[in-house]
């Protein structure tokens, strides 16, 4: 932007942690008023730079300018008092408290030393109409679809005279109409002179929202980029530092259902809320792709088949044998597994070690009288690593550390490790970079060529086409129909899954 001064300037950044060099030597700037792409693998050094710019980390090297003036931030609070604030991925909120609680959260107006709700209500109204939200600022935040949330933490990061917002994979929860209201909240702070930092791994995001995209990897500058000068080809290419062509997902030919019978079948399921009515088959060395928006029951479907939901009605057979599965342990017997969405609060434990996660299953399986010897642990974590290319090698660093493809990988790897039969994946690829998806995506037809059956759940339409064998189409709680996909194309399976007046045949 010729003649504008950036807002926000970072030059010559480096960030080390002992002898790991997390960013090295980047340069990287926000103008105000623009929407700014930072785009990278996992592990490219996005989250350091963003931590870099919000106070988290210091800068080993370099120097960071906000509206001109060098500014050194030690912590997130003074980052914040800047006019630096930031939503992540993981709404960092408190869903027992109201609306207006939440965004007035630790800076409460007060009077004669008590807190001012009468107040607090009033600035939160004031907020969220200046954004165009019709939500009730005293009703409880956690009653509301995480959309409303992710919009709530939106407010609460510009309550304050906010000059760079950062949004970190804003859209990963979100359905295509709740992804276009918070464009539309995103256009109106552009309207204001913010700074709007935007990181997602959806492409045809970043190419509607931003005006510019800089490029990581490995802790490295690679460019900066207009978006309208950048196709989207070679954003890829410059992202992974290869030809994208050697991260083509295979398709998995068509199995003959004819002669694989069901392994687990569900009749009636219903659940609620969540799931009516459900019947699906799984044969052996399948895979089913579910599709579906956002509240179609999606995930529902997968607890209700795995046995982390108790069923309201209906039945589960496994090997044409009716069964109970829950809880999970029960399910995990009989060789169903299930992978939840939520990696932070459902799946790793991110203080302890690559060994310990992999390994947690299997040594509750044992129970704790029968030990898994460390010598043991350590040889099973490193096969699996090894198996499913889990980087870094660093079998002892703690899981939560590593970026968030090769969480994903861990979690899988403590499922495999158990032998099961059945896989239910939900959102498996949520959150990590182009090449880390396609590595999970092969994965899962390796699997089911050896034998696995699996349930592959996934907000996105093109994966959900290019990993299933079929595909179960969920509306309002209700499978409509499962088709192979063989002959389905996007814009087929999207009118299938957005309209309910379309023919699922």
């Amino acid at each position: 932007m010729d003649g504008v001064r950036p807002l926000l300037e970072l030059s010559g950044a480096s960030v080390r942690f002992g002898p790991i060099v997390a960013l090295d030597n980047v340069s990287f700037r926000m103008y105000p008023g623009e929407v700014h792409s930072l785009m990278g693998e996992n592990g490219a050094g996005k989250s350091t730079l963003i931590k870099a710019i919000t106070g988290a980390h210091e800068l080993t090297t370099g120097t960071l300018t906000l509206d001109g003036k060098t500014v050194h931030f030690d912590s997130p609070r003074a980052a914040h008092a800047a006019g630096i604030n930031a939503v992540y991925q993981e709404i960092d909120l408190l869903p027992n408290l109201s609306v207006a609680e939440n965004i007035a959260l630790g800076r409460e107006p007060r009077r004669y030393g008590m807190i001012d709700n009468r107040q607090m209500r009033e600035h939160a109204t004031e907020v969220l109409r200046d954004l165009g939200l019709d939500v009730d600022p005293a009703s409880i935040l956690g009653r509301h679809s995480l959309a409303v949330q992710q919009l709530v933490a939106i407010a609460r990061a510009i309550s304050t005279d906010v000059k760079v917002l950062v949004l970190d994979e804003p859209t990963s929860s979100l359905d295509m109409d709740e992804v276009a209201e918070l464009f539309r909240v995103i256009r109106e702070l552009k309207q204001r002179g913010v700074a709007i930092l935007f990181v997602s791994h959806f492409l045809e995001q970043v190419y509607e929202i931003c005006d510019r995209i800089t490029v990581l990897r490995d802790g490295a500058l690679v460019g900066e980029y207009l978006t309208t000068e950048l196709l989207r080809i070679d954003l890829v290419q410059k992202m992974l530092g290869r030809d994208p062509a050697e991260f083509t997902s295979r398709r998995r030919a068509a199995i003959e259902q004819a002669a694989k019978p069901a392994f687990l079948s569900a009749r009636g399921v219903t659940t609620f809320p969540g799931i009516a009515e459900a019947d699906i088959d799984l044969a052996e060395g399948e895979v089913i792709g579910v599709a579906g928006l956002l509240g179609s029951g999606r995930t529902a479907l997968a607890r209700a088949i795995t046995g982390v939901d108790v069923l309201e009605q209906g039945v589960v057979k496994v090997e044409d044998r009716a069964r109970r599965l829950d809880p999970p342990r029960r399910a995990l017997a009989l060789g169903v597994a299930y992978s939840s969405e939520n990696r932070r609060t459902e799946g790793l434990l991110g203080d302890l070690s690559v060994i310990d996660n992999i390994t947690l299953a299997l040594q509750a399986q044992r129970g704790v009288w029968r030990r898994i010897r460390p010598a043991r642990q350590r040889e099973l974590a490193a096969s699996w690593a090894d198996a499913l290319g889990i980087r870094p090698s660093d079998l002892d660093r703690p899981a939560g550390t590593l970026s968030g493809g090769n969480q994903q990988k861990v979690m899988l790897a403590r499922l495999l490790a158990l032998a099961p039969r059945v896989l239910v994946l939900d959102e498996p690829t949520r959150g990590i970079d182009v090449g880390a998806k396609v590595e999970i995506q092969n994965l899962v037809a390796d699997l089911a060529d050896n034998g696995l059956a699996v349930v592959f759940i996934s907000a996105e339409l093109e994966e959900v086409l290019r990993v299933g064998d079929q595909i179960a189409i969920l509306r309002d709680g209700e499978i409509v129909d499962i088709l192979p996909s063989e002959g389905l194309n996007f814009d087929a399976l999207l009118a299938l899954v957005a309209r309910p007046d379309m023919p699922a045949a």
